[in-house]
């Protein structure tokens, strides 16, 4: 029992870690994504006119929830939603911790896993509020993981088997949005391998789990069918066009996303003037994924445990995602973009957990081959994810004083031009109206006393 409290411990001092860091790096006030949400819910967050509507599952439920909360007893605090996320990260890191509670892992790869987990290499993610429901997507995806796992070595129960029913629904209809893809395709592949393998100890179940999952993700299409598009891309051809094009920009799109789980993709830019450290570092990470992957078939981990096999396929097919979904903006680096550390580091979580898992003592006998591998994927894990949240601790004072310029510039929006709001406020800079759509947005806050307009706050 004591061990346990020790090893939960950790991901309670990360969120506690993740906490400090956003009330250190940022204020209220809106900018970004936030400046449509307001002209598109505000005020009246009640209208069910806002819910009732073809594409709902695409505007992710919940959040309609939390703004709710957030106007009635915040006055539309945007810390609200940061903080939020940050309790789902923690959440997150329980499940996780749990998982190698169970499987007895040793408190030194734990720490590992956990310092990468609550690196700030997702700092954008913390510090925009409105990916809040994402941070609880992937509790839910950790959690649905793992209780695959469970039912993979036979440790389930009968409370674990409603749970691979109902869960799919909860997430993919209820919070997940445009991350119920990679997740739905995932526990399929999962329900597919598990029914060809485990039949005579599962018979069909497997497949039953596996409708369940697929429902709420056609149903989920079926509402995107109806979502209009609307983003600030550059390309003018289709992608087979692009690919013909310029097949070298997709492979180095692809390679280097890979690098910005060794050092977040900001401060990667700063320090390197050339595409070859990211291809270097890119092609380090994709020779861990490989290798995880073999050690799994090879010492047949998959046997006792599927959950590092889970991660790293999401992984694999998080950074495929970004590829198809972001090519349009033609900018090779995009998928080094902070916004992506969360999505990314599944794969991450389970190259850790393979290694970890193999140096349980007297579990499995490993060569120096190994050991080394597992060496290089410390040194190469932690080093850039410990740097990487040291610069942005660094950081936070400076951001912070981004937010509190922004915030003082909200507040005498009436005497600046559309221009300056366009610049300042973060909101589809390539668009003509960017400048309105900001001063409408704040119209509305200073009308209703919202955020920085709020009694008191000006």
């Amino acid at each position: 029992m004591k061990q346990k409290y020790l090893y939960y411990t950790v991901p309670f001092l990360g969120t506690i870690f993740c906490l400090w860091y956003i009330f250190a790096a940022t204020c209220d006030g809106i900018y970004s994504d936030y400046v449509r949400l307001v002209n598109s819910y505000l005020p009246n967050v009640f209208d069910p006119g806002l819910f009732f509507v073809p594409d709902i599952l695409t505007r992710i439920p919940i959040n309609y929830l939390a703004r709710i909360i957030n106007v009635t007893f915040f006055d539309y605090n945007i810390m609200f939603d940061r903080v939020l996320g940050v309790m789902a990260l923690g959440l997150s890191g329980a499940v996780i911790t749990g998982y190698c509670i169970r499987k007895k892992l040793s408190y030194g790869w734990f720490l590992v896993l956990m310092a990468v987990f609550f690196s700030l290499n997702k700092w954008e993610m913390l510090n925009n509020g409105s990916g809040f429901a994402h941070f609880l997507s992937f509790a839910l995806f950790y959690y649905h993981y793992e209780v695959l796992d469970r039912l993979w070595n036979g440790d389930d129960c009968f409370r674990d088997r409603i749970y691979l029913i109902v869960l799919p629904f909860i997430t993919t209809l209820l919070v997940a949005g445009p991350y119920c893809a990679i997740y739905s395709v995932t526990v399929l592949l999962a329900c597919i391998v598990m029914f060809l393998l485990k039949r005579r100890k599962l018979g069909i179940w497997p497949i039953i789990y596996g409708i369940c999952t697929l429902v709420p993700f056609l149903l989920y299409l079926w509402s995107n069918h109806y979502a209009v598009e609307d983003h600030d891309a550059s390309a003018t051809v289709s992608l087979l066009t692009q690919l013909m094009d310029t097949p070298g920009f997709f492979v180095r799109f692809f390679v280097k996303s890979f690098s910005s789980m060794v050092i977040e993709g900001e401060r990667a830019e700063e320090i390197f003037r050339t595409n070859a450290p990211f291809l270097i570092m890119g092609l380090i990470v994709i020779a861990l994924y490989v290798l995880a992957l073999w050690y799994n078939w090879y010492y047949r981990l998959y046997e006792e445990t599927i959950l590092p096999v889970i991660l790293i396929m999401s992984g694999v097919l998080n950074h495929v995602l970004i590829v198809l979904a972001r090519w349009i903006f033609l900018k090779e680096n995009y998928g080094l973009s902070s916004r992506y550390a969360l999505q990314f580091q599944t794969g991450i979580l389970g190259i850790i957990l393979t290694f970890a898992l193999l140096f349980r003592k007297r579990r499995y006998r490993i060569g120096s081959g190994v050991k080394l591998a597992a060496g290089i994927t410390c040194f190469v894990f932690l080093t850039g994810n410990c740097y990487t949240t040291y610069t942005e601790v660094k950081k936070a004072p400076h951001r912070k004083a981004a937010y509190e310029r922004r915030a003082e510039l909200a507040l005498r929006f009436e005497q600046v031009t559309d221009e300056e709001l366009r610049a300042n406020f973060e909101y589809r800079l390539g668009r003509e109206d960017s400048g309105q759509k900001v001063r409408s947005a704040l119209t509305i806050l200073k009308e209703n006393g919202y955020s920085v307009f709020r009694e008191g706050n000006q």
